[in-house]
């Protein structure tokens, strides 16, 4: 899945001002998207992240290491090249299915 980022489905508006608020709620978004297709963030094998700040990747990163807690699978960062008031987080992942 590409391009999820931390918006609140319900509201159509980032879930917060903070990296953590809106990490959270991308990752929560990855994983409803991942239930919908018969996956869990078990089955993940890359994970790509891009930060509209990259001094922000320890924030992200403190809310990431809640979600992979033990044997994180592979991950980038980079800057997210596009300016978009208020978001903060965009997350890509690659799932595989047996």
């Amino acid at each position: 899945m590409s391009g999820t980022t931390g918006v609140d489905p319900g509201t159509g508006r980032p879930a917060g001002d903070t990296i953590q608020a809106q990490t959270r709620q991308a990752l929560a978004n990855c994983e409803a998207i991942l239930g919908a297709g018969g996956a869990s963030l078990d089955d993940v094998v890359e994970v790509g992240v891009l930060l509209t700040d990259p001094q922000d990747f320890a924030g992200m990163n403190e809310e990431y290491a809640r979600w992979f807690p033990a044997d994180p699978p592979t991950r980038y960062a980079a800057r997210l090249g596009a300016e978009i008031p208020g978001l903060l987080v965009s997350i890509r992942m690659t799932a595989c299915l047996d």
